[in-house]
């Protein structure tokens, strides 16, 4: 099993996938479960058996599907590479607990008051775009183009492997004008003080419980994009090619719908939609 697990990391690194640090992340606990073990003998009882085991530690039925679809794709690249001829079925349990989580206009004014001054653009481009955080952190001027006011993610930035081009909507051009006002040497459009930002999550989440809204993730300012978009009219299409979403089933999985959103109002003689 272990030289599966390292086959399957191997392939992610030869194909210059992204996600690669991620993906060590979750082969860790498989690795510590089934790592000793012959692939052979790693049978859907014994997977069964790492999931109760995961779930008694209090791990999220979200978190050990990640972990079972990186074995999944373990077996299933196995089976590619004729390292084996026949691998146990990996099922997924059904996750009721997807994230719901985005905050108003009001609440993320107060997070980003509460940020430290270099990371405050970033949460609002964030905010604006629905870009992911390290889609964020890695734009570089060299996808900026001031005169024609627009912004392109290169593909090897983007998760999902497209370039991305977005004309400067709303508060984009501001934006990006503040961070060209202080430029300097750094070719990252976002910085500290010249040097690329990395990971921010402290910061984030002294923000966020000092905002009282302790919990939020930087993940959820691209589920609030996605709800302001579609709040302001913008067509489904045009939103999920600033979004970068490219399946219209996970885009809708984004769309979270707030109470107030489908609040009716008393317009005359009928109740109509605040939508």
């Amino acid at each position: 099993m272990s030289a599966l697990l390292d086959a399957l990391e191997a392939d992610d690194q030869n194909n210059g996938r992204r996600s690669l640090d991620t993906l060590r992340f979750r082969l860790k606990p498989l690795r510590e479960a089934f790592g000793q073990d012959r692939a052979r003998d790693v049978t859907a009882a014994r997977i069964t058996e790492y999931v109760r085991d995961r779930l008694a530690v209090k791990k999220a039925r979200a978190t050990v599907n990640r972990e079972l679809a990186a074995l999944r794709r373990a077996f299933a690249l196995a089976i590619d590479q004729e390292r084996l001829s026949a691998v146990p079925r990996v099922r997924l349990m059904a996750d009721n607990n997807a994230r719901q989580g985005f905050v108003t206009p009001a609440d993320f004014e107060r997070i980003v008051a509460e940020l430290p001054e270099y990371l405050r653009d970033v949460a609002r481009f964030g905010y604006l775009t629905g870009w992911r955080r390290r889609e964020v952190i890695t734009l570089e001027w060299s996808g900026v183009d001031l005169d024609g006011q627009r912004l392109t993610l290169r593909r090897e930035r983007s998760k999902n492997g497209q370039p991305r081009t977005v004309p400067f909507v709303g508060s984009l051009g501001e934006i990006i004008a503040r961070r060209h006002a202080i430029r300097g040497e750094c070719r990252y459009v976002f910085h500290r003080n010249g040097r690329p930002i990395r990971d921010f999550r402290g910061s984030w989440d002294n923000a966020c419980e000092a905002a009282g809204k302790p919990g939020l993730l930087f993940h959820d300012l691209r589920r609030s994009a996605v709800r302001n978009l579609v709040s302001a009219g913008v067509d489904q299409s045009v939103a999920m090619r600033i979004t970068g979403h490219k399946t219209v089933s996970v885009f809708q999985r984004y769309r979270i719908v707030a109470d107030d959103d489908v609040r009716p109002r008393w317009h005359g003689r009928t109740w109509r939609s605040r939508r």
